[in-house]
């Protein structure tokens, strides 16, 4: 199976991990969830493979600008709603191997024993 990463095209982390892929020969689909969406399925996955707190993304501009109301999530089922609602939220990238693993942000170090290489020219 092919390595799927999920996140926003123009965000740098996004750039790194697409380089770090590219130049390891990985082969890999983009899923832009910013315009795409995600779906809850997906999240509900996600969120069992590494938990929603590893998920939801506190740093960013778009967890500021959220109401303090918004902003108490009262375990997974409000995670999920509010990734939703507002994917911009989630931690970038997000890859799911080939294996089934869900790996959450960018670690060259990690990716490089989970994320299988692909042929390289």
């Amino acid at each position: 199976m092919k390595t799927t990463i999920y996140g926003i095209k123009n965000c740098s982390t996004m750039k790194k991990a697409f380089d770090w892929l590219n130049d390891r020969g990985v082969d890999f689909d983009f899923h832009d969830y910013k315009k795409a969406g995600i779906d809850q399925h997906t999240l509900a996955r996600w969120c069992d493979a590494v938990g929603w707190e590893t998920l939801v993304n506190k740093r960013g501009t778009t967890w500021r600008k959220l109401t303090p109301e918004s902003q108490q999530i009262d375990g997974r089922d409000d995670a999920i709603a509010l990734m939703v609602a507002h994917p911009s939220l989630i931690k970038r990238p997000v890859l799911e191997t080939g294996g089934g693993a869900v790996l959450v942000g960018f670690d060259p170090e990690v990716l490089a024993g989970r994320v299988p290489s692909g042929a390289t020219t």
